[in-house]
């Protein structure tokens, strides 16, 4: 076939038809855009426990710290709990120690006394005859004014009796400036009369307890001892207010 003059010539080519190899290759690209979607949900969902993850275990190591202050702060309550009842504990024993020695000051005076006056009773004289009064003895209790009195009257004789009689006790002091006198049972429950009744034959104890009124500043302490019967006899006594044992 002869060609036009004057037109350009193209060369043509026949190419088969594959409609198969098309499929292949859309097929490919669906699976890489599914492999890629699915890949994208696996990494989100891996990032997403992945902080999950971590916050968990923030939270049971906040848990385990709070179990832990908990737990110490219980200690340290109970410590304190323990520290008061130790300091309860040691004020409680500090006043026993402290009415212990009270009441063994009280006794070593009381003894002291008891080995001087028995000293006189066994030797009172070949010829003493009559009334002694012994030493007043007071002790000073835990409560301020209140005190433990002991005063011994005493048959001074060869040749002992039952004699009876009476002691009178005066408080001699100063109260508002102004002196002021009162009698031992004014002061003392232990004593319900001017006159104490005295009844023995080797001697006789006047003890109890007595309470200073309010105010009261005591100066000295009188005793006057009688014994009536056929031989009646006095003795008299003042002594300055004694400084109490304890």
């Amino acid at each position: 076939m002869s060609a036009v003059k004057g037109s350009k010539q193209y060369s043509m080519k026949v190419v088969p038809r594959r409609p198969g190899r098309t499929l292949l290759v859309m097929l490919l690209i669906t699976a890489l855009l599914v492999a890629g979607a699915g890949g994208g949900y696996l990494y989100g969902y891996w990032v997403g426990m992945g902080g999950k993850s971590f916050a968990l275990g923030q939270r049971d190591t906040l848990n385990a710290q709070l179990r832990d202050s908990r737990a110490e702060a219980e200690q340290l309550r109970q410590q304190v709990a323990n520290l008061t009842l130790s300091s309860e504990v040691d004020r409680q024993a500090n006043n026993s120690v402290r009415n212990e020695v009270i009441e063994l000051r009280e006794q070593i005076a009381s003894l002291e006394a008891d080995i001087s006056f028995y000293r006189g009773l066994m030797a009172p004289g070949d010829d003493a005859k009559g009334l002694k009064l012994g030493e007043v003895q007071l002790v000073a209790r835990a409560e301020p004014g209140h005190y433990n009195y002991k005063i011994v009257v005493q048959q001074l004789a060869t040749q002992h009796s039952v004699i009876s009689g009476e002691l009178n006790i005066t408080l001699v002091g100063r109260r508002g400036g102004e002196l002021e006198r009162l009698g031992l049972y004014q002061v003392s429950d232990a004593v319900d009369s001017e006159d104490i009744k005295l009844r023995f034959k080797y001697f006789q104890n006047v003890e109890g307890e007595l309470i200073l009124p309010e105010g009261f500043t005591p100066e000295r302490i009188e005793l006057v001892a009688r014994s009536t019967g056929k031989n009646a006899a006095e003795a008299n006594k003042t002594f300055n207010w004694p400084e109490p044992n304890g």
